[in-house]
Protein backbone atom coordinates (compact mmCIF):
# COMPACT_ATOMS: atom_id res chain seq x y z
CA UNK A 1 0.00 0.00 0.00
CA UNK A 2 1.42 3.38 -0.92
CA UNK A 3 2.22 5.97 1.73
CA UNK A 4 -0.58 8.28 0.52
CA UNK A 5 -3.24 5.57 1.03
CA UNK A 6 -1.88 4.74 4.49
CA UNK A 7 -2.09 8.39 5.56
CA UNK A 8 -5.65 8.64 4.23
CA UNK A 9 -6.69 5.50 6.14
CA UNK A 10 -5.15 6.79 9.38
CA UNK A 11 -6.96 10.10 8.94
CA UNK A 12 -10.30 8.33 8.48
CA UNK A 13 -9.70 6.19 11.58
CA UNK A 14 -8.92 9.29 13.66
CA UNK A 15 -12.10 11.04 12.51
CA UNK A 16 -14.15 7.93 13.34
CA UNK A 17 -12.65 7.73 16.81
CA UNK A 18 -13.37 11.40 17.47
CA UNK A 19 -17.00 11.00 16.37
CA UNK A 20 -17.43 7.98 18.63
CA UNK A 21 -16.02 9.87 21.63
CA UNK A 22 -18.21 12.87 21.01
CA UNK A 23 -21.33 10.70 20.63
CA UNK A 24 -20.53 9.02 23.95
CA UNK A 25 -20.06 12.36 25.71
CA UNK A 26 -23.34 13.72 24.42
CA UNK A 27 -25.50 10.88 25.81
CA UNK A 28 -23.81 9.96 29.09
CA UNK A 29 -20.83 7.82 29.98
CA UNK A 30 -22.33 4.60 28.59
CA UNK A 31 -24.57 6.15 25.95
CA UNK A 32 -27.83 5.47 27.83
CA UNK A 33 -30.56 8.11 27.96
CA UNK A 34 -32.34 6.40 30.89
CA UNK A 35 -32.07 7.30 34.56
CA UNK A 36 -33.33 4.71 37.07
CA UNK A 37 -35.35 5.96 40.06
CA UNK A 38 -35.24 3.07 42.53
CA UNK A 39 -37.86 3.87 45.18
CA UNK A 40 -38.29 2.25 48.57
CA UNK A 41 -42.08 2.60 48.45
CA UNK A 42 -45.07 4.07 46.62
CA UNK A 43 -44.56 7.52 45.12
CA UNK A 44 -46.57 9.40 47.71
CA UNK A 45 -45.82 12.48 49.81
CA UNK A 46 -42.18 13.60 49.59
CA UNK A 47 -40.89 10.69 47.42
CA UNK A 48 -43.72 11.29 44.94
CA UNK A 49 -43.07 15.01 44.74
CA UNK A 50 -39.35 14.31 44.44
CA UNK A 51 -39.89 11.88 41.55
CA UNK A 52 -42.08 14.36 39.64
CA UNK A 53 -39.46 17.08 40.00
CA UNK A 54 -36.59 14.76 39.00
CA UNK A 55 -38.61 13.55 35.99
CA UNK A 56 -39.24 17.13 34.89
CA UNK A 57 -35.56 18.05 35.20
CA UNK A 58 -34.48 14.88 33.35
CA UNK A 59 -36.90 15.28 30.45
CA UNK A 60 -35.63 18.81 29.85
CA UNK A 61 -32.24 17.27 29.15
CA UNK A 62 -33.54 14.44 26.95
CA UNK A 63 -33.49 11.64 29.56
CA UNK A 64 -36.34 9.34 30.49
CA UNK A 65 -36.81 8.16 34.09
CA UNK A 66 -37.74 4.55 34.81
CA UNK A 67 -39.19 3.76 38.25
CA UNK A 68 -39.11 0.68 40.45
CA UNK A 69 -41.08 0.36 43.71
CA UNK A 70 -39.93 -2.03 46.45
CA UNK A 71 -43.01 -1.45 48.66
CA UNK A 72 -40.72 -1.39 51.71
CA UNK A 73 -39.35 -4.88 50.97
CA UNK A 74 -35.54 -4.85 51.14
CA UNK A 75 -35.21 -8.18 49.31
CA UNK A 76 -37.45 -6.95 46.51
CA UNK A 77 -35.35 -3.81 46.19
CA UNK A 78 -32.14 -5.85 45.94
CA UNK A 79 -33.68 -7.83 43.04
CA UNK A 80 -34.84 -4.59 41.40
CA UNK A 81 -31.39 -3.03 41.75
CA UNK A 82 -29.77 -6.07 40.12
CA UNK A 83 -32.23 -5.80 37.22
CA UNK A 84 -31.58 -2.07 36.89
CA UNK A 85 -27.80 -2.56 36.92
CA UNK A 86 -28.08 -5.21 34.17
CA UNK A 87 -29.77 -2.58 31.94
CA UNK A 88 -26.83 -0.19 32.47
CA UNK A 89 -28.70 3.10 32.83
CA UNK A 90 -26.90 6.42 32.63
CA UNK A 91 -27.32 6.80 36.42
CA UNK A 92 -29.27 5.41 39.39
CA UNK A 93 -31.17 7.49 41.96
CA UNK A 94 -31.72 5.26 45.00
CA UNK A 95 -34.12 5.66 47.92
CA UNK A 96 -33.03 2.63 50.01
CA UNK A 97 -35.35 0.48 52.12
CA UNK A 98 -32.46 -0.77 54.25
CA UNK A 99 -29.02 0.84 54.13
CA UNK A 100 -27.07 -2.28 55.11
CA UNK A 101 -29.01 -4.62 52.83
CA UNK A 102 -28.44 -2.38 49.80
CA UNK A 103 -24.68 -2.08 50.22
CA UNK A 104 -23.73 -5.09 47.99
CA UNK A 105 -25.99 -3.82 45.18
CA UNK A 106 -24.53 -0.34 45.45
CA UNK A 107 -21.01 -1.76 45.24
CA UNK A 108 -22.07 -3.75 42.17
CA UNK A 109 -23.21 -0.50 40.52
CA UNK A 110 -19.82 0.98 41.44
CA UNK A 111 -18.05 -1.95 39.75
CA UNK A 112 -20.18 -1.46 36.63
CA UNK A 113 -19.23 2.25 36.59
CA UNK A 114 -22.88 3.31 36.84
CA UNK A 115 -23.11 6.62 38.76
CA UNK A 116 -25.35 6.23 41.82
CA UNK A 117 -26.93 8.89 44.01
CA UNK A 118 -28.74 8.20 47.28
CA UNK A 119 -31.48 10.45 48.62
CA UNK A 120 -34.27 10.61 51.22
CA UNK A 121 -32.59 7.88 53.30
CA UNK A 122 -28.99 7.29 54.28
CA UNK A 123 -26.78 4.51 52.94
CA UNK A 124 -24.34 2.41 54.97
CA UNK A 125 -20.65 3.31 55.14
CA UNK A 126 -18.43 1.75 52.51
CA UNK A 127 -20.48 2.64 49.43
CA UNK A 128 -19.25 5.00 46.72
CA UNK A 129 -22.27 7.26 46.30
CA UNK A 130 -23.25 10.88 46.00
CA UNK A 131 -25.93 11.97 48.46
CA UNK A 132 -28.54 14.72 48.48
CA UNK A 133 -30.68 14.82 51.57
CA UNK A 134 -31.90 17.00 54.38
CA UNK A 135 -30.56 17.12 57.93
CA UNK A 136 -33.14 15.07 59.83
CA UNK A 137 -31.93 16.56 63.10
CA UNK A 138 -32.84 19.99 61.76
CA UNK A 139 -36.45 18.87 61.27
CA UNK A 140 -36.57 17.62 64.86
CA UNK A 141 -34.94 20.80 66.14
CA UNK A 142 -37.57 22.94 64.42
CA UNK A 143 -40.27 20.89 66.15
CA UNK A 144 -38.45 21.17 69.47
CA UNK A 145 -37.97 24.92 69.20
CA UNK A 146 -41.66 25.40 68.46
CA UNK A 147 -42.76 23.27 71.41
CA UNK A 148 -40.22 24.81 73.80
CA UNK A 149 -41.59 28.24 72.90
CA UNK A 150 -45.32 27.47 73.02
CA UNK A 151 -45.84 24.83 75.72
CA UNK A 152 -46.90 25.89 79.22
CA UNK A 153 -44.81 25.22 82.33
CA UNK A 154 -45.03 21.55 83.32
CA UNK A 155 -46.62 20.49 80.02
CA UNK A 156 -47.17 16.79 79.33
CA UNK A 157 -46.44 15.41 75.86
CA UNK A 158 -46.32 12.19 73.83
CA UNK A 159 -43.96 11.32 70.96
CA UNK A 160 -44.62 9.23 67.83
CA UNK A 161 -41.48 7.81 66.24
CA UNK A 162 -41.25 6.75 62.63
CA UNK A 163 -39.72 3.33 62.06
CA UNK A 164 -37.00 3.34 64.73
CA UNK A 165 -34.81 1.00 62.66
CA UNK A 166 -34.28 3.94 60.28
CA UNK A 167 -31.69 6.61 60.92
CA UNK A 168 -34.08 9.40 59.92
CA UNK A 169 -36.57 8.47 62.67
CA UNK A 170 -33.89 8.41 65.35
CA UNK A 171 -32.29 11.66 64.21
CA UNK A 172 -35.63 13.50 64.17
CA UNK A 173 -36.16 12.42 67.77
CA UNK A 174 -32.64 13.46 68.79
CA UNK A 175 -33.09 16.88 67.23
CA UNK A 176 -36.39 17.36 69.05
CA UNK A 177 -34.94 16.21 72.37
CA UNK A 178 -31.97 18.58 72.08
CA UNK A 179 -34.12 21.61 71.26
CA UNK A 180 -36.99 20.95 73.66
CA UNK A 181 -36.64 18.37 76.41
CA UNK A 182 -32.99 19.12 77.16
CA UNK A 183 -33.74 22.85 77.43
CA UNK A 184 -37.14 22.57 79.12
CA UNK A 185 -36.78 19.88 81.84
CA UNK A 186 -40.19 20.90 83.18
CA UNK A 187 -41.84 19.31 80.12
CA UNK A 188 -42.80 15.70 80.86
CA UNK A 189 -42.63 13.00 78.18
CA UNK A 190 -45.52 10.72 79.13
CA UNK A 191 -45.01 8.04 76.48
CA UNK A 192 -43.56 7.29 73.06
CA UNK A 193 -44.21 4.64 70.43
CA UNK A 194 -42.98 3.39 67.07
CA UNK A 195 -45.74 4.42 64.68
CA UNK A 196 -43.87 3.14 61.59
CA UNK A 197 -44.77 6.32 59.68
CA UNK A 198 -48.47 5.43 59.17
CA UNK A 199 -51.70 7.06 60.31
CA UNK A 200 -53.38 3.92 61.64
CA UNK A 201 -50.55 3.42 64.15
CA UNK A 202 -50.72 7.08 65.10
CA UNK A 203 -54.43 6.65 65.81
CA UNK A 204 -53.85 3.39 67.72
CA UNK A 205 -51.21 4.82 70.02
CA UNK A 206 -53.11 8.03 70.63
CA UNK A 207 -56.29 6.12 71.50
CA UNK A 208 -54.34 4.15 74.14
CA UNK A 209 -52.63 7.25 75.52
CA UNK A 210 -55.90 9.18 75.82
CA UNK A 211 -57.22 6.37 78.00
CA UNK A 212 -54.05 6.23 80.09
CA UNK A 213 -53.39 9.95 80.62
CA UNK A 214 -56.01 12.50 81.72
CA UNK A 215 -53.86 15.38 80.44
CA UNK A 216 -51.90 15.57 77.18
CA UNK A 217 -50.76 18.99 76.04
CA UNK A 218 -48.90 18.12 72.84
CA UNK A 219 -48.30 15.41 70.25
CA UNK A 220 -44.91 15.42 68.53
CA UNK A 221 -44.78 13.15 65.50
CA UNK A 222 -41.97 12.03 63.20
CA UNK A 223 -44.24 12.61 60.19
CA UNK A 224 -47.62 14.05 59.26
CA UNK A 225 -49.38 10.74 58.68
CA UNK A 226 -48.97 9.68 62.32
CA UNK A 227 -49.87 13.17 63.53
CA UNK A 228 -53.09 13.13 61.51
CA UNK A 229 -53.93 9.70 62.92
CA UNK A 230 -53.46 11.11 66.43
CA UNK A 231 -55.75 14.03 65.59
CA UNK A 232 -58.45 11.59 64.45
CA UNK A 233 -58.20 9.76 67.77
CA UNK A 234 -58.47 13.02 69.72
CA UNK A 235 -61.50 14.08 67.72
CA UNK A 236 -63.19 10.75 68.42
CA UNK A 237 -62.49 11.17 72.15
CA UNK A 238 -63.51 14.83 72.23
CA UNK A 239 -60.06 15.85 73.53
CA UNK A 240 -58.60 17.87 70.69
CA UNK A 241 -58.96 21.40 72.03
CA UNK A 242 -55.76 23.03 73.24
CA UNK A 243 -53.46 20.18 72.19
CA UNK A 244 -50.47 21.26 70.10
CA UNK A 245 -49.66 18.84 67.24
CA UNK A 246 -46.57 18.87 65.05
CA UNK A 247 -45.51 16.62 62.16
CA UNK A 248 -43.07 16.49 59.26
CA UNK A 249 -43.69 16.30 55.46
CA UNK A 250 -46.11 19.16 54.71
CA UNK A 251 -48.69 16.71 53.34
CA UNK A 252 -51.70 18.38 51.74
CA UNK A 253 -53.93 17.07 54.57
CA UNK A 254 -51.52 18.45 57.16
CA UNK A 255 -51.53 21.86 55.47
CA UNK A 256 -55.34 21.83 55.53
CA UNK A 257 -55.26 20.86 59.21
CA UNK A 258 -52.98 23.81 60.00
CA UNK A 259 -55.23 26.17 58.05
CA UNK A 260 -58.22 24.81 60.01
CA UNK A 261 -56.45 25.23 63.36
CA UNK A 262 -56.35 21.47 64.05
CA UNK A 263 -52.57 21.13 63.72
CA UNK A 264 -49.90 23.53 64.96
CA UNK A 265 -46.88 22.91 62.77
CA UNK A 266 -45.42 20.81 59.97
CA UNK A 267 -41.91 20.73 58.55
CA UNK A 268 -41.51 20.73 54.76
CA UNK A 269 -38.76 18.81 53.02
CA UNK A 270 -38.32 20.79 49.80
CA UNK A 271 -38.68 18.39 46.81
CA UNK A 272 -38.03 21.08 44.19
CA UNK A 273 -34.70 22.19 45.66
CA UNK A 274 -33.74 18.57 46.36
CA UNK A 275 -34.54 17.42 42.81
CA UNK A 276 -32.61 20.32 41.32
CA UNK A 277 -29.53 19.46 43.38
CA UNK A 278 -29.92 15.74 42.57
CA UNK A 279 -30.05 16.32 38.83
CA UNK A 280 -27.15 18.74 38.95
CA UNK A 281 -25.01 16.03 40.60
CA UNK A 282 -26.34 13.27 38.33
CA UNK A 283 -25.43 15.24 35.21
CA UNK A 284 -21.95 15.89 36.60
CA UNK A 285 -21.45 12.19 37.32
CA UNK A 286 -22.69 11.10 33.89
CA UNK A 287 -20.03 13.33 32.37
CA UNK A 288 -17.20 12.71 34.82
CA UNK A 289 -17.85 9.57 36.85
CA UNK A 290 -18.91 8.73 40.40
CA UNK A 291 -18.95 11.56 42.93
CA UNK A 292 -18.92 11.30 46.72
CA UNK A 293 -20.49 14.72 47.25
CA UNK A 294 -22.87 15.05 50.19
CA UNK A 295 -25.32 17.92 49.72
CA UNK A 296 -27.85 19.13 52.31
CA UNK A 297 -31.18 20.88 51.60
CA UNK A 298 -32.82 22.85 54.42
CA UNK A 299 -36.24 22.01 55.86
CA UNK A 300 -38.93 24.71 55.97
CA UNK A 301 -41.18 25.34 59.00
CA UNK A 302 -44.90 25.87 58.33
CA UNK A 303 -47.32 27.21 60.98
CA UNK A 304 -50.46 29.33 61.02
CA UNK A 305 -48.20 32.38 60.51
CA UNK A 306 -47.09 31.38 56.99
CA UNK A 307 -49.67 28.76 55.94
CA UNK A 308 -51.04 31.21 53.35
CA UNK A 309 -47.87 30.70 51.30
CA UNK A 310 -48.61 26.97 50.96
CA UNK A 311 -52.43 26.76 50.84
CA UNK A 312 -54.17 28.96 48.31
Amino acid sequence: MCMKKIKRLLALLCVGAMLAVSAGCGSGGNGSKTIAFVSHDDLLRFPGALYENVKEEAEKQGYQVEVTNAKMDANAQIDQMNEVIAKKPAAIILLPVDANAMLPAVKKANEEKIPILVTNRDIADGAQVAQVHSDERQAGRLQGEYMAKHLKQGAKIVYLFGDVTQVSARERWEGFKEACLDKRPDIQLLASGDGAWNSSNGMKYMTLWLRAFPEIDAVVSGNDAMALGAISAMKAAGRQNGVLVTGIDADSDALKAIAAGEMSQTIKQDPTATASKIFELVQSMISGGQSNDNEKVDFIEITKDNIGQFVK
